[in-house]
């Protein structure tokens, strides 16, 4: 018989008939007449309850039945006569497929600390907060790719390892095959690369922005979804050290068009969860709610995590200039009362403080931010007429500040060299770049996303080491 997995049978597909299910054993209660078994199999937030009439089975097969336990199940889907379901099944036959001892398995009928789930990383997946978030981020990943496909993007791969670093940022982690203990030297004694694996220094990506512009000349518009890395040594909930990046880059976009399709692409994978995953979603909405218990009034959520979805998905984004955010910041209460731990002044890259102020304060919804100073952000940014400000934009949500951080590239070649060489970056190491420059060049704008801080806002996820399957982050690099 096939199996039937428990998010259809509680449907009620199958019912009065004969099934098979499989999955690992949440809770078991009984008497000696009768034992009921929460099984789940992972498709869904809710448990089934399986039905085992203590005179079919014995006790021998019934003991090893416990919670973690995998078990199969063959009965008759039936109309439940208890109160919490719709459905069970009374079983016929039960099998122990895998033993879980309950002396030792971590993960028995109580509360957790997300800390203490954290370190046992494999196995969160079986609680319903992990179970919940990641079938949201599957169904996110699956929007994600939807959005771009009807939007008549093409998907393209972009390397991992890179002898670029996009950012300029220099934090990046370093890939090589030569013996550390002693790599080959030049003779004035620095390292030669010209003996490594790829006969120079490369390192793990921090974006495939650059080589998405390339492709972009060509294919009008594409997207990257993939794995970034950055050697940055943080420890906050925001930061990853291996993170998952979705980069668009458009050919003929302004910055206006950027923030246009940015806020829409929020838009459509927000409003897909919410269709698709609203159970876990709803479960996820009243975990927050009863964190937010815990704490002082001042630092609980306005809103619902669903009534801040829905918010986004039917309200526009607030769209100023930094010099305005700037204004408002130095008019703020905020910072007359000196509350802002990091300083606030025209030229100084907003800090998450700043981002968090302006969303939840002032306006009360995602706000994109344009036309930064130039001297705080990268050098492909497109100049503006000014000559203080680049056509950049980041877009700031509400819980977590930045998600979106993009801009219109510069595609005027003589600008986009003098800018290399003012960053310290060598243009003839980037003869490649220059040359969708040089032929055929053309306005064109693009942005990146994080994903990981796009499924903790989705989720109410305070952590982004809970959003992402198996966190690495400054000395963890586990399971």
């Amino acid at each position: 018989m096939q199996r039937t997995k428990v998010k259809d049978l509680l449907q009620g597909a199958e019912v009065d008939k004969e099934v098979l299910l499989k999955g690992w054993v949440r809770t078991k209660r009984g008497n000696k007449f009768v034992n009921f078994i929460a099984v789940n199999d992972g498709s869904t937030i809710n448990n089934l309850q399986v039905v085992a009439d203590a005179e079919k089975f014995s006790e021998e097969t019934l003991k090893d039945v416990t919670t973690g336990a995998a078990i199969a199940v063959t009965g008759t889907l039936v109309a439940s006569q208890g109160k919490g379901q719709a459905y069970e099944v009374q079983a016929s036959s039960i099998e122990v497929l895998g033993k879980a001892d309950p002396e030792t398995y971590p993960l028995q009928k109580k509360a957790h600390s997300l800390e203490f789930l954290r370190e046992i990383a494999h196995l969160r997946f079986r609680t319903n907060t992990f179970g919940a978030v990641f079938r949201v981020r599957n169904a996110m990943a699956f929007a994600v790719h939807k959005f771009f496909n009807e939007n008549g993007f093409v998907y393209v791969h972009t390397p991992i390892i890179t002898a670029s670093d996009a950012e300029g940022a220099g934090e990046m982690f370093q890939v090589t095959t030569m013996d550390l203990n002693n790599p080959p030297r030049t003779e004035d004694g620095n390292i030669n690369f010209e003996e490594d694996f790829f006969g120079r220094s490369t390192n793990l990506t921090v974006s495939g922005q650059m080589e998405g512009e390339v492709a972009a000349m060509a294919l009008s518009d594409i997207y990257t979804f993939g794995p970034t890395f950055r050697a940055e040594n943080s420890n906050t909930t925001r930061h990853l050290a291996e993170f998952w990046m979705i980069e668009p880059e458009m050919a003929f976009y302004d910055l206006k068009m950027n923030a246009d399709l940015a806020e829409e692409f929020i838009k459509y994978i927000i409003r897909y969860a919410l269709e698709n995953n609203r159970e876990d979603i709803e479960f996820l909405a009243q975990r927050q709610a009863e964190e937010d218990k815990s704490k002082p009034q001042n630092e609980r959520q306005e809103m619902t995590l669903i009534e801040k979805l829905e918010f986004v998905v039917n309200n526009d984004f607030e769209r100023i200039t930094y010099t305005e955010a700037i204004d408002i910041l130095l008019n703020s209460n905020h910072y007359k009362k000196k509350k802002f731990q990091f300083d606030v002044k025209w030229g100084v890259d907003l800090q998450s403080e700043h981002e968090r102020y302006l969303v939840e304060k002032h306006f009360k919804k995602p706000v994109i931010v344009m036309d930064y100073p130039k001297d705080i952000k990268s050098f492909y940014m497109r100049q503006n007429d000014d000559g203080k400000t680049v056509a950049a934009m980041d877009i700031l949500a509400p819980g977590i500040g930045e998600i979106v951080g993009g801009s219109q590239r510069e595609e005027r070649m003589d600008i986009l060299i003098e800018r290399m060489k003012a960053v310290g970056i060598n243009p003839d190491d980037m003869w490649w770049f220059l040359d969708t420059r040089r032929f055929g060049g053309c306005p064109h704008a693009g942005f990146g996303l994080g994903f990981e801080r796009m499924v903790q806002f989705v989720t109410g996820m305070g952590n982004i080491r809970d959003v992402i399957p198996f966190p690495r982050t400054p000395q963890n690099a586990e399971f």
